[in-house]
């Protein structure tokens, strides 16, 4: 059975990651090639999909785990009868193979231990062929390979190779894995213990930009630190999470792979990093959005690869049994072939925020936006699948069609504050019809609230984002209206529920834990309309869900007090520092982004 998702802690080198339990076992390591099948998989099934522990010979839970301050090298230490144990765990950065160190410390007394490494491919279905060479154990499978060095003896034992030592107070003995492609040699393996601490100075030399300094300093930093490890280094993508079908409901269809850089996570992405003072890690998700959309706005997707992969067919795989039972297993994502009206808006209010801070603007990057904006003219009339990608048929929803008011405004703002060359009037016009018609036909004047889709009498929180970008100002009555009528119906036990998922709107079964991203907008409208002590509230109700190294997924099961979906995620550590930012006492990206400061 696989630990509960907040067990698990992340390593990473900002071109990969893994997983690691409090057990002393990762159990999910993905390499760095989109396209590679080369991974452990325990967390979509059983241990006999692959997994690597090292952990006390009696097994149980850490006593302690922490990272190293300002790092992503992990530490966790367990205590038995006989002793003390450290186990370090980190994921060098250092060039396109993936390295994995782990090194057991002895601290205290003599503590036996057990090595237990399980290598699959093929998420859980290829054994690979194994031989040693050079001092090493390696496994192959196709074109990908696995090489394994340590002094322990390990042994061949029922697939698997499996080892026991004793650990003394003082000692510190190493385990290296490293990824390479089969075709070409072993990855020459350096000294672990330089690598171990030239992986802690990286990080905290990189950490050590943080500009943010209020009271959840900590919380930012390891949000930061996150993203950071959750960002494909060679070209700047953001991943939305490292995982795949970890369930929004344990037991239920909602699991999905999110593998992938979604393109509404840009601006969101963007205000957190120069928030913090991360403006080249800023400057590169621009880039790569920049070079990702490029090309035909009729043919722009809402997620892409890493790379900036088009191609990311979903299909589920029916041999693993799933987290809990949570199946199917989804490889892929359908949603990549969705329209989704606001990432229209998304991307041009990105491409308007990185101006504003003073971002050098790219010549290209104007044209581009042109030519998505005279896409839009015509598409923003049509529904869409809209915000939550719903499989249950096209909507015009409320929140897609704010988004596309959006897009017109941040192109009349270009014209207007940087003197960009354009059709201001044109857009002004069209800004002005999208905002009139939102407000007749998204609005339910009976309930003083905007509603989810035109015609609907259902809730969303995704129009909480109606003031935070600045769509109404947050003194409106309509706000304030919508903002009641979701915390009277969307808010349980104190969190955000996206909408009711039993009207059938999304064309799946019902159950999903609370959104913790809408979770941290409803603070982020509560600081906005001067509720400031409820914001404060609810963000330190938030805050408390992170998990003892201070990760956090992207919804939460009130009920049985347990993180669920996909972790760590990247738009909820997003969410997480920009309501930090928010409610800094200080104008925050909600006021910047809104343009709140300019209307006070």
């Amino acid at each position: 059975m696989p630990s509960r998702i907040e067990q698990y802690a992340l390593i990473g080198d900002t071109c990969t990651a893994a997983l690691v339990a409090d057990d002393g076992s990762i159990d999910w390591l993905c390499v760095p090639r989109f396209d590679s099948d080369a991974c452990f998989a325990a967390l979509l099934g059983d241990e006999s999909h692959g997994r690597w522990l090292i952990a006390p010979a009696a097994g149980g839970r850490a006593a302690r785990r922490r990272y190293r301050d300002g790092t992503l090298v992990l530490e966790t230490e367990f205590d038995t009868p006989e002793g003390t144990v450290r186990v370090v765990d980190a994921m060098p950065v250092r060039d396109r193979n993936v390295d994995l160190v782990r090194v057991v410390e002895g601290v205290r007394g003599h503590v036996p231990m057990r090595a237990e490494i399980i290598m699959r491919f093929g998420y859980g279905t290829v054994l690979p062929w194994l031989r040693r060479a050079e001092g090493s154990i390696v496994a192959i499978a196709g074109p990908d390979a696995l090489a394994i060095r340590t002094p322990v003896d390990l042994r061949g034992e029922g697939f698997r190779h499996v080892a026991e030592f004793t650990v003394n107070a003082g000692d510190r003995i190493p385990f290296q894995m490293a990824w390479f492609p089969s075709n070409e040699r072993p990855p020459e393996f350096r000294d672990p213990f330089r690598m171990l601490t030239q992986t802690t100075q990286w990080w905290r030399r990189w950490s050590a930009h943080l500009k943010y300094h209020g009271e959840w300093e900590s919380l930012v930093r390891r949000s930061v630190i996150t993203l950071k490890a959750l960002t494909y280094d060679p070209t700047g993508g953001l991943v939305a999470a490292p995982t795949t079908s970890l369930p929004e409901w344990i037991g239920g269809v909602r699991n999905w792979d999110y593998r992938y850089c979604w393109l509404r996570d840009a601006t969101f992405s963007l205000y957190a990093l120069m928030s913090t003072g991360f403006e080249s890690e800023a400057r590169a998700w621009r880039d790569w959005l920049l070079r990702t959309v490029a090309g035909s706005p009729a043919q722009l997707q809402i997620m892409y690869g890493p790379a900036g992969e088009r191609r990311l067919a979903e299909y589920e795989i029916d041999w693993l049994p799933g987290y809990e039972g949570s199946r199917p297993v989804r490889i892929g994502n359908a949603a990549h072939q969705q329209f989704q009206l606001d990432v229209f808006g998304e991307v041009l209010d990105a491409l308007h925020q990185t101006r504003r801070v003073g971002i050098p603007a790219q010549h290209e990057a104007w044209h581009l936006e042109l030519a998505l904006l005279e896409f839009l003219e015509g598409a923003w009339h049509e529904p869409d699948e809209g915000i939550w990608e719903v499989r249950g048929g096209r909507r015009h929803f409320t929140h897609s069609k704010v988004m596309a008011w959006v897009a017109f405004d941040r192109a009349v703002k270009a014209i207007e504050q940087y003197g960009l060359h354009g059709d201001a009037a044109r857009w002004k016009a069209h800004r002005d019809e999208v905002h009139a018609e939102v407000c007749a036909k998204g609005y339910d004047s009976d309930r003083n609230t905007f509603v989810q889709s035109y015609g609907s009498r259902a809730l969303d929180a995704s129009l909480l984002m109606i003031p935070l970008v600045g769509f109404l100002p947050p003194s409106d009555p309509r706000v304030h209206g919508t903002l009641s009528a979701i915390q009277e119906e969307l808010v349980v036990d104190g969190f955000v529920r996206r909408y009711h998922t039993h009207g059938g709107v999304d064309g799946l079964p019902p159950g999903e834990g609370a959104f913790l991203p809408c979770s941290f907008w409803l603070a982020d409208n509560l600081a906005l309309t001067g509720q400031v002590d409820q914001a404060r509230e609810l963000f330190a109700s938030l805050t408390a869900l992170t998990n003892d190294v201070g990760l956090i997924s992207e919804e939460y099961d009130p009920t049985t007090k347990r993180l669920l979906g996909n972790f760590p995620q990247a738009m909820t550590h997003v969410s997480l520092i920009n309501s930090a930012c928010n409610l800094a006492g200080v104008v925050g990206p909600a006021h910047h982004r809104a343009g709140v400061s300019e209307q006070m």
